[in-house]
């Protein structure tokens, strides 16, 4: 075991405390990073406040890292010392299910393994990012092209992926007209990418406040939710809408902003059911559909398609001792557009 310093809580809404965690020895496939930034997603207020169920306390969250590779086992080819690398929301699955074969570890029919708030191979709970170190299978460790700072690259990990996979699946690109609902830090990574895939790009958001940073990010068009007449303007006009939004909302709404045979995909995960109402979707032949980060694989081709764009997170670059802060900062949305935590601060 090694012992690495890292930024943890105890219980929901405890403050985080600067404090030490273990990692296992390096098993021959293993690898250990120096973590230089990790990202803070909100899934990690969500366990970290115990909002989505079960939590092992005491919790180092973290799954949006970028570091670089300092010790490798003997059995490791995919990774040298000294590499830029990633990790992002997994670090295991079960590696056999058809699912994990046709490279979609995200959905494996086993459960992935969480970087943190999961239960490891060792039969230890996992610890994320908040930390100086890592040791994680080489299978589930990503390189990050010369492209992309690491600080920049980090947040790519999470919400990165997040909006890639979809907007990929669902062919974005020339010609189609693709809504983005929410530009925070999900939402704004989607901005860049369906922008980058060629296609023509709105964003949806409740006030007009953010209206100049969309159009300098890549987006053609902007409009608030919030105004009058917004969505009767939009009527059957969107190939595919991509909701990043976690709260609750009228998904019929935007459901009637569909053209025929479009798609809503829900990216975010409000704790509410959706109520859909059936000529929703009979009307148009419109479908609604999820959407959970993507395989390594894919992972691996959206650093790369960042890299070839000149892609990276909005970010805001903060020491270990302002986790709360942020947290709380985030709750207002007072964020452009993702925090991220530089472990030198430790």
């Amino acid at each position: 075991m090694r012992t690495v310093t890292a930024f943890s809580t105890t219980a929901p809404k405890a403050p985080f405390q600067k404090t030490t965690i273990e990692r296992r020895d390096l098993g021959p496939n293993d690898i250990m990073i120096k973590i230089a930034f990790a990202g803070i997603c909100h899934s990690d207020l969500h366990t970290a406040w115990g909002e989505w169920g079960d939590v092992l306390f005491p919790l180092t969250p973290g799954h949006e890292i970028a570091g670089t590779v300092e010790q490798v086992g003997g059995s490791v080819t995919r990774h040298r010392v000294g590499d830029r690398v990633g990790v992002g929301c997994m670090v295991d699955s079960c590696r056999a299910c058809e699912n994990c074969l046709a490279g979609h570890e995200q959905y494996c029919l086993n459960g992935f393994v969480g970087t943190y708030n999961a239960i490891g191979r060792d039969g230890r709970p996992t610890e994320g990012g908040y930390s100086t170190h890592i040791v994680v299978d080489e299978e589930f460790v990503l390189a990050i092209p010369e492209g992309i700072a690491l600080d920049v690259a980090a947040p790519l990990m999470c919400a990165g992926i997040t909006l890639y996979s979809p907007l990929r699946h669902w062919e974005a690109g020339p010609g189609k007209q693709v809504a983005i609902v929410g530009l925070g830090g999900l939402g704004h990574m989607g901005v860049k990418i369906a922008h980058a895939m060629g296609a023509e790009v709105t964003v949806l958001s409740q006030t007009t406040a953010k209206r100049d940073d969309a159009i300098a990010i890549g987006a053609d068009h902007f409009f608030a939710t919030g105004d009058a007449g917004t969505f009767d303007l939009l009527g059957r006009h969107f190939d595919l809408i991509i909701n990043t939004v976690s709260a609750s909302m009228d998904i019929n709404a935007y459901l009637a902003l569909l053209r025929l045979d479009g798609t809503l995909v829900n990216v975010g995960a409000p704790p509410q059911p959706l109520s859909v109402q059936a000529f929703s979707l009979v009307d148009g032949r419109r479908s609604i559909a999820g959407s959970l980060i993507g395989g390594i694989r894919e992972t691996q081709e959206m650093l790369d398609f960042c890299a070839g764009h000149g892609l990276g997170a909005e970010i805001e670059v903060i020491r270990g001792d302002e986790i709360d802060a942020a947290y709380e900062r985030m709750l207002r949305s007072d964020v452009r557009y993702r925090f991220v935590i530089d472990t030198a601060s430790f």
